[in-house]
């Protein structure tokens, strides 16, 4: 069975039943498993990339792999417009999605250069493609690295005791340039590190943060 029909039949019975949703045209990556296209903000499904500040090893040097994950994503939209469908939304209100660039599955290239893994969580799609990843040592398999799932969990953990008085409201400029807040107790709140020098802050409650121009996450914000 060809790649696309395959991974169209594993979304179909991985997500959610629902309307399929599309968009097409020119993208920009956010991070390396996530990007923007025509105003929608989309998650790469079945596959899971390291964060941007994620660090990884290589040569006995500490290696900047959410980077190097991020600039593989862009390269391949900086080729052409993609297609991306979908029929469910995650946690953050962003569309779950399997993007094609022409016949190329954008979701499998990624796992097949090494720079993302294979999802097995949600998806078994590509679990080929990191096999082969990993064989010829590409990308993420050059070195060592923490499975960016392990890599968050560990930053959630890791979240001084203090934060959320200090910090109830963590308001995050994202990498698309979208202002948003998450608040303690929801999923995002651990996951976001304050960087002021990119315009990230802190703020007592949400009406605060909204006055600053912040919005709530898609999909709402405390579940």
């Amino acid at each position: 069975m060809p790649r696309r029909a395959a991974a169209l039949m594993l979304l179909a019975m991985t997500l959610p039943l629902g309307a399929t949703e599309s968009r097409h045209g020119r993208a920009e990556a956010i991070d390396g498993d996530s990007l923007t296209l025509a105003g929608e903000e989309i998650r790469l499904h079945g596959i899971d990339a390291p964060e941007w500040h994620q660090s990884c090893t290589r040569d006995g040097r500490e290696n900047a792999c959410g980077v190097a994950a991020r600039d593989a994503l862009a390269a391949l939209l900086a080729a052409g417009p993609v297609t991306c469908r979908w029929e469910a939304r995650d946690a953050y209100g962003r569309a779950l999605a399997t993007c094609w660039r022409g016949a190329e599955n954008l979701n499998a290239a990624l796992v097949a250069q090494g720079h993302a893994l294979a999802y097995r969580r949600y998806s078994t799609a590509y679990v080929s493609d990191e096999d082969a990843a990993r064989r010829a040592r590409r990308g993420l398999w050059a070195g060592s690295f923490e499975a960016p799932a392990a890599w968050r969990a560990r930053a959630r953990r890791e979240t001084p005791a203090t934060e959320p008085a200090a910090c109830p409201v963590k308001g995050n400029v994202n990498r698309a340039g979208e202002r948003i807040y998450h608040e303690h107790g929801t999923p995002g709140w651990g996951q976001v590190r304050i960087r002021p020098a990119q315009g990230d802050r802190c703020f007592d409650d949400t009406a605060q943060a909204r006055a600053a121009g912040f919005r709530a996450p898609r999909g709402g914000g405390r579940r």
